[in-house]
C-alpha cells in the first residue's frame, strides 16, 4: 500500500490536503487527528499564537491564561491523547487542586469545596438536614447521566432529528431528565440556597441560566465533585503548547497572523482558502473560527447553511468582563479558584438572558493560579484573573470599563478585607470589543450558544455544511458544546465523519 494511503475500517483513501481555519482547541485537535491519518494539513490562524480563547498573555514576569482556566473531565483529554498512544502525563504535569474552589457569600463568609468527597458530604450535612444522603443520591444520578452520556450520546454525530428523538434516547431521556429544568431538579433534592448555588454554578461555564438548562447537565456535579478539579503546571497554556507540539510532530503546518478572507466554492465543493498570507488549495476544509462570522464572511450567501436570521433567533451565551491583574504582594484570602455568588444571583442571570445590561451586583469568578504555580508570577507576587459574566452585545466603552473595574475590585477588596489597587503592577481589561477583534466573536460573546434543550445535540449547528460537500465545523457552537473538553470531542466527531466521507 502506498505511504500516502490511510485505512478507515476496511476502506482506504489517498492522502489529501486539509485546511483548518483557527488554532483553538478544536482546530488543534482536528488538525492532529487528520495528519495522523495521512492528510497534508495546514492550519491558518489570524492571531499570533495558538489556543484561540486559551491564548497566553505575558507582561513583567506574569503569565496569564487569557480564557479557560479550569481543567475538568480528565477522561476527555485521556481519550484524545490515547489516539496517539500517549497520556496527558507524557506531555504536561497535572495536579489535583485541594481545595478545589472557594465559594464566597459575603465578607469573611465562605465555604471550601475540597477534593475529599466525604468532607464535602459532611459540609452538606452541616447545612441541610440529611445533606449527606441527599448529596450521595444526587451524585449517584449525576454519575449515571455522565456515564450514559459519554458512552452513548456525546461521542456521536446527530444527522437527523430521528437520531435525537430515537426510541432509545427518548426512553433514556426521562432517566437522564433531559426534559426537566436543572434549577427545579436541584431544588427537588436541596432547599439550602448556598448548596443549590454550589450545584448550579457550573452552568456559567456552559453559558446558560440554570432555570433554562436541561437537568441532564447535573452531570457537571459529577465532573467536579467526583472527577475533581485539576491544574496543568504552567496553566492551560501548557496544554495548548503540548497539543501544538503534537500536531507539528505529525507534520501539521501552522500559518499565524494569517486571517482568512474567503473559502472558494465551485459547484458545492470547497476548492481553496484565501488568506492574507496567500491561497491554500484544499480537498477538505475544517472551520474552528467563529461559526456565525465564518459562514457570513467566508461563503457566498447561497453556500451558507445558517444565514444571519438563524443566529438572531438563538440564545447566545454570555460575554465576559475580564481583568488580568499582577500584584506586587500576596493575598491571604484566596485559593486557586474562587467564586462569589451574589445574594440574588438570578438577577444577574436575568441581566444576561432576559434584559441585557451590565449587572449591578454581579456574581464573579477569581482565579489566583500563583497559589499553586510559582511560574505564573514573580516571587512574592500574585496573579489574578477576574471574570464577570455579562450579556453579549453590550456597549463596551473605556468609561464603562474603568467604572466596572473600580466596582468589581472594590467589592473584592471588601470581600477579602485586603487592599488590591495600591499594589497593581500589571492591569489589562478584556471584554466585548476584544472578543470581536481577536475572535470575530458574534455579539462579542465568550462561549457561543447557551445550552438550552433546543440548543443541545441535534439542535446545535451541524458539524458538516449542508451546502458545501467538503466543509466542516468544530468548536463550541457545535455538538457536544461549550468548554475545552467538548471542543476536543467535537474534533474527534468531525475527524471520523470526514474520514468516512473521504473514502
Amino acid at each position: 500500500m502506498p505511504s500516502n494511503y490511510i485505512l478507515v475500517g476496511e476502506r482506504t483513501v489517498s492522502g489529501k490536503k486539509a485546511v483548518v481555519i483557527g488554532a483553538g482547541f478544536g482546530g488543534l485537535a482536528a488538525a492532529t487527528l487528520l495528519a495522523k491519518k495521512g492528510f497534508d494539513v495546514t492550519v491558518l490562524e489570524k492571531n499570533e499564537q495558538a489556543g484561540g480563547r486559551a491564548r497566553v498573555y505575558c507582561e513583567k514576569g506574569f503569565v496569564f491564561d487569557m480564557g479557560p482556566s479550569w481543567y475538568l473531565m480528565p477522561e476527555a483529554f485521556e481519550k484524545f491523547f490515547a489516539e496517539f498512544d500517549k497520556k496527558p502525563s507524557d506531555l504536561y504535569r497535572l495536579k489535583r487542586l485541594d481545595p478545589m474552589y472557594r465559594v464566597f457569600y459575603g465578607p469573611g463568609d465562605y465555604l471550601d469545596i475540597v477534593s475529599d468527597l466525604g468532607r464535602n458530604m459532611e459540609l452538606f450535612s452541616s447545612l441541610e438536614k440529611d445533606g449527606y444522603s441527599k448529596l450521595k443520591g444526587y451524585l449517584a444520578q449525576a454519575k449515571y447521566k455522565y456515564d450514559t452520556a459519554m458512552e452513548e450520546f456525546i461521542y456521536r454525530e446527530y444527522k437527523s432529528i430521528f437520531d435525537f428523538f430515537s426510541p432509545k434516547l427518548i426512553s433514556k431521556g426521562f432517566s437522564l431528565h433531559l426534559f426537566d429544568r436543572l434549577d427545579s431538579f436541584v431544588k427537588g433534592f436541596f432547599s439550602n440556597e448556598r448548596l443549590i448555588k454550589i450545584l448550579e454554578y457550573t452552568m456559567v461555564f456552559l453559558g446558560s441560566d440554570p432555570r433554562n438548562t436541561p437537568a441532564l447537565y447535573s452531570i457537571m456535579s459529577h465532573v467536579d465533585l467526583k472527577l475533581g478539579v485539576w491544574y496543568p503546571e504552567e496553566g492551560i497554556g501548557a496544554v495548548v503548547s503540548a497539543m501544538l507540539s503534537l500536531a507539528e510532530s505529525y507534520g501539521v503546518k501552522f500559518c499565524f497572523n494569517s486571517e482568512v478572507e474567503k473559502i472558494v466554492v465551485e459547484k458545492g465543493v470547497a476548492r481553496e482558502v484565501l488568506s492574507k498570507k496567500g491561497s491554500f488549495e484544499a480537498d477538505f476544509v475544517v472551520v474552528n473560527s467563529d461559526y456565525p462570522f465564518s459562514e457570513a464572511r467566508f461563503l457566498e450567501p447561497k453556500y451558507q447553511t445558517y444565514p444571519p436570521k438563524y443566529w438572531k433567533k438563538k440564545v447566545i451565551g454570555p460575554s465576559a468582563f475580564i481583568i488580568y491583574i499582577g500584584l506586587n504582594k500576596r493575598l491571604s484570602g484566596l485559593v486557586h479558584h474562587n467564586l462569589f455568588f451574589a445574594p440574588d444571583w438570578f438577577k444577574h442571570f436575568d441581566s444576561i438572558f432576559k434584559k441585557p445590561e451590565w449587572p449591578e451586583d454581579p456574581s464573579y469568578y477569581v482565579s489566583c493560579p500563583s497559589k499553586t504555580d510559582s511560574t505564573v508570577a514573580p516571587e512574592g507576587c500574585e496573579n489574578l484573573f477576574i471574570l464577570v459574566p455579562v450579556a453579549s452585545g453590550l456597549e463596551d466603552s473605556d468609561e464603562k470599563r474603568e467604572d466596572y473595574y473600580d466596582g468589581v475590585v472594590s467589592h473584592l477588596e471588601g470581600l477579602l478585607g485586603e487592599t488590591i489597587r495600591d499594589s497593581v503592577v500589571v492591569k489589562r481589561i478584556y471584554s466585548h470589543r476584544d472578543f470581536y477583534r481577536d475572535y470575530n466573536s458574534y455579539q462579542g460573546n465568550a462561549l457561543g450558544l447557551a445550552h438550552t434543550l433546543f440548543q443541545t445535540a441535534y439542535f446545535r449547528p451541524k458539524h458538516k455544511s449542508r451546502k458545501v460537500r467538503n466543509l466542516y465545523y468544530v468548536g463550541h457552537y457545535t455538538h457536544p458544546g461549550v468548554g475545552v473538553p467538548m471542543s476536543i470531542i467535537s474534533s474527534q466527531i468531525v475527524a471520523d465523519e470526514l474520514l468516512k466521507d473521504g473514502t
